[in-house]
């Protein structure tokens, strides 16, 4: 389809997106190309309307995409389009006269405090590098409540041990400043002492190489440890920014403070 390339330039350079989300946009964009060639011979969108979109909810549903995930497809879709409205490459949006798929509501998996006691207090990391590098990722995770992207690209800058706070970058690029309690920044001081052995990186995070983790990486590790102690199915560094929030929440700190 025409213009994809320059949607995705726009939502990097002017809109500032991650690379996540662009790669989203992207894989959601080609996949909906692809479909309109097929079945219409055509990858023009001014051709595109409603009806066709309907045909490619249905065939996303009849391969096995939940509604949360169409609904993905589709928001994609709805700004691809509303970008060539603006730039007058199209009359209309045929997204207007879709209706998504509803989305049944979830809970948000946690892990029990008394199951992150253990984890922290009785589970043995080990003192080489690997097992205070592993141990150090659970306990930023909890006890700050940062996303996977957060902590991956946590400069060295970005950590201030003399006022007790880390710096982060988020989504759409915004920073925020999170405290953290004199006890954690001295263990961020002891490992930041020990990770310089292993190279100079402008990263705080690195693996015995000395290179920047990865996210994967970081999945491995975190399910590594949860299943020691937890039985829960999906065990993800964001499942510990929720049991973050919920035991926060828990202890009677305040829903906007902690948003």
């Amino acid at each position: 389809m025409q213009n994809i390339e320059k949607f995705l330039n726009y939502l990097k350079f002017e809109k500032r997106f991650s690379e996540h989300t662009q790669i989203s946009y992207h894989t959601d964009l080609i996949q909906f190309s692809k479909f309109i060639a097929g079945n219409y011979n055509s990858d023009d969108p001014t051709v595109v309307d409603h009806r066709m979109i309907r045909k490619w909810i249905i065939s996303l549903i009849d391969e096995g995409n939940v509604p949360r995930s169409v609904n993905r497809k589709l928001s994609s879709l709805k700004s691809f389009f509303k970008y060539l409205q603006k730039e007058n490459l199209v009359k209309a949006n045929p997204l207007l006269k879709i209706t998504a798929p509803k989305v049944s509501k979830r809970l948000p998996v946690f892990v029990e405090e008394k199951q992150m006691d253990v984890l922290i207090d009785e589970i043995e990391f080990g003192d080489d590098y690997k097992g205070q590098l592993n141990k150090l990722i659970i306990e930023l995770f909890y006890f700050t409540g940062i996303r996977l992207s957060e902590l991956i690209n946590l400069r060295t800058i970005d950590v201030d041990l003399n006022s007790n706070s880390i710096k982060v970058l988020g989504k759409r690029n915004k920073e925020r400043i999170i405290p953290i309690s004199p006890e954690f920044s001295n263990h961020l001081g002891q490992f930041d002492n020990i990770r310089q052995e292993k190279g100079i990186s402008e990263y705080f995070f690195i693996n015995e190489s000395g290179k920047k983790l990865y996210p994967m990486q970081v999945y491995r590790i975190i399910n590594l440890y949860l299943r020691m102690v937890s039985s829960i199915d999906k065990k993800s560094p964001h499942v510990l920014r929720h049991s973050f929030a919920t035991h926060m929440l828990n202890h009677g700190a305040d829903l906007n403070a902690i948003k």
